[in-house]
């Protein structure tokens, strides 16, 4: 063994091994968050759009879209195929498939990202430090019941970067709306299990403690309220014709 080599030893904790070359910063990691129907899928797409039309290689990643596709789609019609984040998926991984292939990472795309595990989001901080990737993530940041989703939190906690998406939702009493209300028979839900929809009335209910064979189908709909109305559990008059959109 050289000198050289008894000085720079192989380091068995690489966890992100084998990896390029990494930059001289890190990346950021960066969460833009909104309540519903607030444009946070349309932002992303329009980051990703930005990225890629300066030759940057993104990897353009979503947990439960509201299609129920492989996809992220924003309400104005705007679409962009994207890889599927499923519940043990290891982040990371999917960045060594893209250096394996010989295929370089600038940036990562991640919506619906209230959804990811604490863990996920932890692999996520990685990539940004470890390889200088910089990471943008979209999602909404309470569930239902106005509690963070743990993707959410653990965001909140590590993300070098927070920003409210600007685009103003308004509650029907024309304050800014910043809780998603669950409802059903025009009452408000307090409790139940975490709700992953698609843009339809027929939604499904499944904890994280159920298999999806096991879930109860029920007519769900969304409602975006002030916290005020929030917390009186007040829909507005006429709540059946707001024509509010569904989604998760």
């Amino acid at each position: 063994m050289t000198a050289l080599e008894e000085a720079v030893p192989d380091d068995p904790t690489d966890a992100l091994s084998p990896v390029p070359a990494a930059r001289a910063r890190g990346g950021r990691l960066k969460f833009c968050y909104g309540p519903m129907d607030c444009g946070k899928s349309t932002l992303a797409l329009q980051i990703d759009h930005n990225h890629a039309r300066q030759g940057r290689r993104g990897l353009v990643l979503v947990r439960h879209d509201r299609s129920g596709a492989p996809q992220i789609s924003s309400r104005i019609g705007i679409t962009r195929r994207a890889t599927e984040v499923g519940t043990r998926t290891d982040v990371r991984d999917l960045v060594r498939e893209r250096w394996a292939a010989g295929q370089h990472v600038d940036y990562i795309i991640v919506d619906e990202a209230q959804f990811l595990s604490p863990a996920q989001v932890d692999q996520l901080a990685e990539l940004a430090d470890e390889a200088g990737i910089d990471v943008y993530c979209f999602g909404i940041a309470t569930d239902f019941r106005s509690r963070l989703f743990p993707g959410a939190g653990r965001l909140f906690e590590l993300a070098d970067e927070l920003q409210p998406v600007q685009v103003e939702v308004l509650c029907w009493c024309g304050l800014p709306g910043r809780f998603n209300a669950r409802v059903r028979d025009d009452e408000i839900l307090r409790e139940g299990d975490t709700v992953v929809v698609a843009d339809t009335e027929q939604s499904v209910v499944e904890s994280s403690a159920s298999a999806r064979s096991d879930a109860e189908s029920t007519t769900v709909r969304y409602q975006v309220l002030c916290r005020r109305h929030f917390r009186l559990g007040d829909l507005g008059p006429a709540t059946a014709h707001h024509g509010q959109l569904r989604l998760s």
